[in-house]
């Protein structure tokens, strides 16, 4: 699947690593709903950082639709509040790919 990082460009990551990146985004979602700032930040760095681990980086001049688009790492709790859809940024497995 072809992911954005807002700001930064496009990876290719496998289905095969949503499960772990779901976790990170419950996780995230989770502090969002608490409020907690710190951990929020803290999990959005350690997000965007395992998908720039697992994927690989698309040419600059590549023209892929991205199946999901993640925030840029300096991105506000508002923010990023409003580009959660309703299984949070990155879909459970079993739950179909945006459209």
């Amino acid at each position: 699947m072809i992911v954005r990082i807002m700001g930064e460009g496009q990876l290719e990551v496998a289905e095969s690593h949503l499960p772990e990146l779901n976790t990170l985004d419950d996780e995230l979602l989770a502090e969002m709903e608490s409020g907690d700032g710190t951990g929020f930040r803290r999990t959005l760095h350690a997000l965007l950082e395992k998908v720039r681990d697992l994927g690989e980086p698309l040419p600059d001049d590549s023209l892929e639709p991205s199946e999901l688009i993640l925030p840029a790492a300096e991105a506000t709790l508002e923010e990023v509040r409003e580009l959660l859809g309703d299984n949070g940024l990155i879909p459970a497995p079993d739950a179909p790919l945006p459209d």
